[in-house]
């Protein structure tokens, strides 16, 4: 898949502001921690032992991660200073980072038992959006999770000055609707007023022949 408009954006200079709004810090991991325990908590019986996360930036999902599980940890990422960061604070293995975008992932399928993206696809167009999940769904073996801001209607929103780049939708929705093998295992919303992230709907599905 060719690179477009939104892949060429989050490459460049607003991509690199992104990581500075976004940079780690101790309450923002605390949050995150306490999050990912509550969805992990949903497969205690089969926890992921590989995991990627589509559009990591700087990690701070990974990170988290890194706090509640024990799963090998996988990044895509398409702005270069993001991967470096990734790389210089030992978040993901050097070689389990990669330049890519969820249109085209270089890995095998079923390469890894669960994948996810955070606040990502609400940055791809509604004309990509149907390869990202078939990309995502098919380097995952078993787990899909999908943490993005909920509009019952596809909306485009105004993003800090720019248009054509945030897109809100019902993405569980559209997730089951692309994908009928998958069954939702649980979903949930992340109130910012007592959780400390964004206001964020969240769903975590299982694949299922």
């Amino acid at each position: 898949m060719e690179e477009n408009e939104q892949i060429r954006f989050w490459r460049g200079e607003f991509g690199q502001h992104y990581m500075g709004r976004n940079a780690p810090d101790p309450e923002r991991l605390r949050a995150l921690t306490r999050f990912w325990g509550r969805i992990l908590r949903r497969v205690e019986g089969a926890p992921p032992e590989r995991i990627l996360e589509v559009g990591s930036n700087v990690g701070n999902n990974l990170r988290a991660l890194r706090q509640v599980c024990g799963a090998e940890l996988f990044a895509l990422e398409p702005n270069q200073g993001a991967r470096e960061r990734l790389a210089s604070d030992g978040v993901v293995d050097s070689e389990h980072i990669m330049n890519g975008h969820a249109g085209a992932i270089e890995m095998d399928d079923g390469a890894v038992d669960l994948a996810f993206t955070s606040g990502v696809m609400i940055h791809i167009h509604p004309d990509h959006l149907g390869q990202a999940c078939r990309e995502i769904h098919r380097v995952t073996r078993r787990y899909v999770a999908c943490i993005e801001y909920f509009s019952v209607e596809p909306e485009q929103i105004r993003y800090r000055g720019h248009e054509n780049v945030l897109f809100k939708r019902d993405f569980g929705g559209f997730w089951m609707d692309q994908h009928p093998d998958l069954q939702l295992i649980d979903y949930g919303f992340a109130w910012k007023r007592v959780t400390g992230l964004d206001n964020v709907t969240w769903w975590l599905f299982e694949k299922r022949s």
